[in-house]
């Protein structure tokens, strides 16, 4: 503050001599021009005074104004010859405006960064206003709306108003789909709070090429199952077929109009009939278990308290398990637990998982199934376990397949209803096993 205050001082002295000589003219006639015109100095040199002490806080008011428009360009150095304490704070502005241009440096890099990733990305990501103005729009979104240039999504009504419904109507957390000729998107979306304004952010995923994918999964493994269960029941027929025509063709004699045949050979052939009977009623059961799985109606949906639900299951499955040695506990977590769901259809899977835990157990001394409710992580969950021999990890995979059973006398249709039930709304059927410890299934909701 030295050279601040010496030119201070010469100012105050400078302007006290201005005073005092203007009072020296005031006091003599012939001097009144001259004493006006050292009065219009007194002014100036006061002005000069106030402009050159508050310098300072216009430094400051210029420092505040840069960090508030984001001019970080513009420096403080001007005035580093009035003295240290001068220099020093110039310097902490300096700094102040360097660390703002590094952040916004940094913010611009992230940006581009985040902006990179989210147009390379598979998945179509679309944000709007509450009135509908575009807020980001990436290279897939754009695709998958064939729209290149919407800067509102109200645009896309006359343009394609099912997806533009689609888009409006999907409620945040939840998801719907949307089938074009080219695509198949899966539409979820979320919603937050951006500065004040309700930003509903969008996402578009093509799943038409996994969906076909699985689809033709699906049917090599239904149809290798088709084939194996018809040709078990095919080719035994077939060759009984050949086997009573050489019967006949050899054992068969003729007799004027009249045909006989030796009763060994006729016991044969009723034998032979009935096996090809007794597999033809196979077939037929297994086409009925076919159409079965093809033709479940649909769900009538109805709010349904979760323990009444495990509590009349358990009722019903009361009398089975009294002929067994088996331990059966149900229990739920909450008696204001509640599904939205059909009733008869989610009790038809809960008996059909308890009677294959029962199967299961059959060759167990000290077998146990539980019939939990619960609400874990925001979902409720139904669990059915048992400490049976369980499944062995090479079937697991494939237990849910239409027909395919680890029974001697399943049909391998329970577990592929229950899980397309559970489908039907909009929910899940998973399994974990350890064999001979602890299997669970668990229906999520």
């Amino acid at each position: 503050m030295k050279d601040f205050r010496i030119r201070i001082l010469i100012r105050v002295l400078f302007l006290t001599f201005t005073v005092a000589s203007a009072e020296f003219m005031f006091g003599r006639p012939n001097m009144i021009f001259a004493a006006g015109l050292t009065s219009v100095i007194i002014l100036f040199q006061v002005w000069e005074i106030y402009r050159f002490a508050s310098q300072t806080n216009r430094k400051l008011t210029r420092f505040l104004e840069s960090v508030r428009y984001s001019d970080f360009i513009s420096g403080f150095a001007a005035d580093n010859k009035l003295g240290k304490s001068y220099k020093e704070l110039n310097h902490a502005f300096n700094e102040v405006l360097e660390a703002f241009r590094n952040t916004r440096s940094e913010k611009e890099e992230s940006w581009q960064y985040l902006n990179t990733v989210v147009q390379q990305v598979r998945t179509g990501i679309l944000s709007f206003d509450h009135e509908g103005n575009i807020q980001l729009m990436n290279a897939n979104a754009k695709r998958f709306v064939n729209e290149a240039n919407l800067k509102n999504i109200n645009e896309l009504a006359e343009k394609n108003e099912k997806l533009f419904k689609a888009l409006k109507e999907v409620q945040s957390g939840k998801g719907t789909l949307y089938k074009t000729n080219e695509f198949l998107l899966t539409i979820q979306a979320t919603e937050m709070r951006i500065r004040g304004n309700t930003v509903k952010l969008v996402t578009l995923q093509n799943i038409q090429t996994e969906l076909q994918k699985q689809e033709i999964e699906s049917w090599q493994n239904l149809t290798r199952v088709l084939r194996h269960e018809i040709m078990n029941s095919i080719t035994p027929i077939s060759s009984l077929t050949s086997t009573l025509r050489e019967i006949l063709d050899t054992e068969m004699i003729v007799n004027g109009n009249d045909y006989k045949l030796k009763s060994e050979a006729a016991d044969d052939l009723r034998e032979g009939l009935a096996t090809i009977e007794n597999r033809s009623k196979g077939l037929i059961k297994f086409i009925d278990a076919y159409r079965e799985y093809t033709s479940l109606p649909q769900p009538k949906i109805k709010t349904v308290l979760l323990k009444g639900l495990i509590e009349k299951t358990a009722q019903f499955m009361r009398q089975e398990l009294k002929k067994t040695n088996i331990v059966f506990t149900h229990s739920c977590s909450s008696e204001y637990l509640a599904i939205q769901a059909d009733a008869e259809m989610i009790e038809q899977v809960l008996i059909n998982l308890v009677k294959n835990s029962m199967e299961s157990l059959a060759h167990t001394d000290s077998g146990v199934i539980e019939l939990n409710g619960k609400y874990i992580d925001q979902s409720i969950i139904i669990e059915v376990i048992d400490n049976g021999p369980g499944i062995i990890p090479e079937a697991i995979n494939r237990i849910f397949v239409p027909f395919f059973t680890t029974k001697k006398s399943g049909s391998g249709i329970g577990l592929a209803l229950s899980r397309q039930i559970m489908q039907m709304h909009n929910g899940s059927l998973t399994v974990e096993s350890k064999p001979d410890i602890r299997t669970m299934f668990t229906l999520h909701f």
